[in-house]
């Protein structure tokens, strides 16, 4: 790791941090993923993901001295006025970190091999994203397979949200239209088990866990789509008291990780 003292907020060497409350959602940049806070860098840089350089604060810095140091990346030193004025808005954390993207895991190859894997269906809300990730690292969940229309997870809140273990988890986009591509699921010979409210649905802690299985979740209130249900081959609830339609997504998932894994 290079230490590198800056105080321009204009250096072109932070283009990586710049103006991030839109720049790392726009297509030019999805190629990097962007880590806030010590511990979530920390676990960047222990992660698969080739680290490009840091930013922060200097006692932030200092903090990650020891995880850094083998790393042939700048690690740019700065208070924090000049780092507000590089990333857009106040950065409560001190240190940021960015990374390049290795391509993403063919879902096949996830499949083939997975004893436990998280579907996900229209899921856009970026923290729930996030705290979904982290609960399936938690729980060790082998895979998570998203469908299309669901939000990045690495888009930066997520990852943040994640306290950095969507890093750790591989996830690939299932591509297709449902129901085929859970048929793709369950040719690899996972039981699909569709995540529902619906009283006709069997109680999650109450049935014989499969040997691989694969949880379908979806978006807090749409639910699950009707195709997403047709394709299942058992649909599950988790029982609750009287007045509560559901829960939140990532708590779903948290209860039904803990009891199938």
């Amino acid at each position: 790791m290079e230490i590198i003292a800056v105080d321009d907020a204009a250096d072109p060497r932070l283009g990586d941090f710049r103006d991030l409350m839109d720049a790392d959602v726009r297509p030019d940049r999805r190629g990097i993923v962007i880590a806030e806070g010590v511990n979530v860098v920390s676990r960047l840089a222990r992660s698969a993901y080739p680290m490009r350089s840091v930013i922060g604060v200097p006692k932030k810095i200092d903090a990650l001295r020891y995880e850094l140091a083998d790393l042939d990346v700048p690690a740019y030193v700065c208070d924090k006025w000049v780092l507000s004025d590089v990333v857009g808005f106040r950065v409560t954390r001190g240190v940021l970190a960015s990374a390049s993207r290795p391509p993403m895991p063919d879902p096949d190859s996830l499949l083939a091999t997975a004893r436990g894997v998280a579907v996900l269906e229209g899921l856009n809300d970026f923290e729930n994203l996030g705290a979904l990730f982290r609960n399936a690292a938690a729980f060790g969940v082998d895979a998570v397979v998203l469908d299309p229309t669901c939000a990045d997870p690495l888009y930066r809140r997520s990852v943040r949200v994640s306290m950095g273990h969507v890093l750790r988890v591989p996830f690939a986009v299932l591509p297709g239209p449902w129901p085929e591509s859970l048929e793709r699921i369950k040719a690899h010979g996972l039981r699909l088990l569709a995540m529902t409210p619906r009283e006709d649905a069997d109680d999650v802690r109450a049935i014989q866990v499969p040997h691989r299985w694969a949880v379908v979740l979806g978006a807090e209130g749409p639910g699950l789509s009707p195709a997403a249900f047709a394709a299942a081959d058992q649909l599950v609830r988790i029982p609750m008291a009287g007045g509560v339609d559901s829960l939140n997504v990532a708590t779903a998932a948290a209860v039904a990780f803990s009891v199938l894994t």
